[in-house]
């Protein structure tokens, strides 16, 4: 039998997303954000492509954020709850990462498998910060899913998709669990003949 890490077995069972808006205090300084994302960007990237990039968002480009989301929302038509939504996060986001899915254009590694690796360093992150005493959040909403909010925000380019916004601050209260997913609903064990 393998060996066992049962901090990490015990972290994973306890893992949870402590909501953004509920961070008090500090949030991480550059040593310590550069600690998190150095451990996250062990990422799985299928043929060493690196097909994403980050970039670290400080209170001054959250606020900068807000503003875009508002303007855009308004050009789309939005409703002012979708407004105001849209540009919440930001409003109230001290310190954030946006991972952006970057595909590289080759023939060995399916599209598919480089957006995943973009995904699964969202979760590294949420990983990273959480054990290194933070609380994390996953965070998109509309502004995600809109081209030109992330061309002007983030200078992405066609191929170029927003996987993920993860919010990092000193957590609040401890959130609730919330229900978990029942394994016997949710997992096939084999093949169906």
């Amino acid at each position: 039998m393998p060996d066992r890490f049962p901090q990490t077995l015990e972290f994973l069972g306890a893992r949870r997303s402590y909501p953004a808006k509920a961070f008090r205090g500090p949030v991480p300084d550059r040593a310590a954000l550069s600690e998190i994302l150095s451990l996250a960007l062990r990422v799985p990237d299928h043929g060493k492509l690196e097909p994403w990039r980050l970039i670290v968002l400080e209170r001054g480009d959250m606020a900068r954020l807000a503003d875009l989301a508002e303007a855009r929302a308004q050009a789309l038509g939005l409703d002012g709850e979708k407004t105001a939504k849209g540009r919440g996060q930001f409003d109230l986001g001290r310190c954030a990462v946006a991972v952006i899915s970057a595909p590289v254009a080759q023939d060995k590694v399916p599209l598919a498998e480089q957006v995943l690796s973009a995904g699964a360093l969202c979760m590294n992150i949420l990983h990273a910060a959480t054990a290194a005493g933070w609380g994390g959040n996953w965070l998109s909403g509309w502004p995600a899913h809109d081209a030109e909010f992330c061309a002007r925000a983030f200078g992405c380019v066609p191929g170029d998709t927003l996987a993920g916004i993860i919010h990092i601050g000193t957590p609040g209260p401890i959130a609730p669990d919330r229900p978990r997913p029942d394994i016997a609903r949710r997992v096939q064990w084999g093949l169906v003949p």
